[in-house]
């Protein structure tokens, strides 16, 4: 019987990047992979490496793999511009969103 060798690649850069990984900090225990509603991410095949992000236009945006983490900042959650913004009102200094 022939094996085949299959290999998972992440796909092409999307403009949106959901998380950001810290390679120094990750140990690669994949525990955002579970806890990721969207499914999202797929272990990475070199253990000890952070997880592969497959589908990053899918992500709810919705923060569990980052709750989840073991390792506090071993992922940096990277909201898309639009829900970044934030007005100040001039009068008391307080932010809003509209």
């Amino acid at each position: 019987m022939v094996r085949e060798k299959i290999y998972a690649t992440s796909n092409p850069p999307a403009p949106n990047r959901p998380v950001i990984f810290d390679a120094d900090i990750c140990n690669g225990c994949n525990t955002c992979v579970e806890a990721c509603d969207a499914d999202v991410f797929i272990p990475n095949p070199d253990k000890g490496k952070p997880p592969l992000i497959l589908y990053p236009d899918e992500c709810w945006y919705g923060g569990c793999c980052v709750a989840h983490c073991p390792m506090p900042g071993a992922i940096k959650f990277n909201l898309p511009l639009m829900q970044r913004v934030r007005w100040k009102r001039m009068t008391t200094g307080g932010h809003f969103r509209l």
